[in-house]
């Protein structure tokens, strides 16, 4: 069997101190991976069945350990964007305008910051892209209470000082529907 992996002093140093240092499972299983090819020999199917990997995983490991050396454990973290448009600066560059006169009483009108954004950007988005840009850039959708234009704010302030309280619906006493003690024949 060929020899990937050499199993001396300084290797398995460098990869114990290594293992200690490591920050994520994932980091730490790979060390491990190769630490016991260098310290006990194992075969792949041995390391395999101890980690719960494919016999495919460990081969691959141990022949870009091989190639690769040390670089191998350098993972990149996962997550980030990676297909945006803008960057934040750009973006926030972008919505200056628009906010400034949100922030003024003014309305925000998405179809107009949509717009700008495609003429920026040179494509067609969905309007999602936009909405989830917003809300990147912390705005939100803030309206005032719904009130019915003919409302008549004496008379909501008459009915609720009346006897029921403005309460429907509710049988909470003798007129409005209950039996009282006249009412009961006897």
């Amino acid at each position: 069997m060929k020899t990937l992996i050499a199993p001396d002093k300084a290797t398995i140093n460098l990869l114990a101190e290594r293992l200690k240092a490591a920050r994520r499972h994932s980091e730490f299983q790979r060390i491990q991976c190769i630490l016991i090819r260098a310290t006990l020999g194992s075969s792949a199917a041995e390391i395999a069945r101890l980690l719960g990997w494919a016999v495919a995983t460990v081969h691959m490991l141990h022949s870009r350990y091989s190639r690769e050396g040390d670089a191998l454990f350098d993972l990149k973290a996962k997550g980030g964007r990676r297909h945006q448009n803008l960057s934040p600066e750009e973006e926030a560059e972008l919505l200056a305008p628009f906010l400034g006169r949100a922030a003024k009483g003014g309305i925000l009108v998405v179809s107009e910051v949509h717009a700008a954004y495609e003429a920026r950007i040179g494509k067609k988005v969905p309007p999602s892209t936009v909405y989830r840009l917003l809300a990147r850039h912390n705005w939100r959708k803030i309206v005032p209470r719904p009130q019915h234009p003919k409302s008549d704010p004496a008379a909501q302030a008459a009915f609720k000082k009346t006897r029921d309280g403005g309460c429907r619906g509710r049988r909470s006493g003798i007129g409005q529907g209950a039996p009282g003690p006249a009412d009961v024949p006897g």
